[in-house]
């Protein structure tokens, strides 16, 4: 199984924010440049899914005008990125130290905001993982976020099972407008 996944454009909210699951716009310009690289990068006929985030949307639907063998991408909720609850639209830098603690001391069941927690993130990206290896498609295309991107990184690393901590969560996502391939 090959997945290329995708990372929408940056975001129009100055940088500094959580934005995960608010619906955030992407930059019109750097999403049209993310989605050439992309259409001169994957091959032909490929499926493609997408978050149900207008950001990521932004990005399959440039692709989609660049390279319509691709088809439709259809929407798939569980590729959105994380829920951060209350610490949406905050400032990193405001949100306090001893949130971060308490996050990172129960990484993966606690929610960082009240929403959703890493656990709840990864079993919903394997979900969608374990969907599309049932389908039997040798390769596909997710245009999503780095949450996501690190979720499927960590399921194709370690499997389903229970994260033990953050030092598992992957370190490195694509930039944004960047990719990523995944074999296995």
């Amino acid at each position: 199984m090959k997945l290329w996944l995708l990372r929408h454009a940056r975001v129009e909210l100055e940088s500094g924010f959580c934005y995960g699951a608010t619906d955030v716009p992407a930059n019109a310009a750097l999403t049209l440049q993310a989605a050439e690289a992309a259409a001169a990068m994957l091959p032909p006929g490929l499926p493609v899914w997408v978050s149900g985030l207008g950001r990521a949307q932004q990005l399959a639907q440039e692709l989609n005008t660049l390279r319509p063998d691709l088809g439709d991408p259809a929407i798939d909720t569980r590729l959105n990125e994380m829920d951060f609850g209350h610490w949406e639209l905050q400032r990193w830098d405001a949100i306090p130290r001893a949130a971060f603690d308490v996050w990172m001391a129960d990484f993966a069941h606690h929610r960082f905001g009240g929403a959703e927690s890493t656990q709840e993130l990864i079993d919903r990206v394997a979900d969608a993982l374990d969907a599309l290896r049932d389908s039997a498609l040798g390769e596909a295309v997710w245009v999503t976020h780095a949450g996501v991107i690190r979720a499927a990184q960590y399921v194709a690393a370690h499997g389903r099972g229970p994260i033990g901590g953050v030092a598992q969560w992957p370190k490195d996502a694509p930039a944004t407008g960047g990719h990523l391939c995944l074999d296995w």
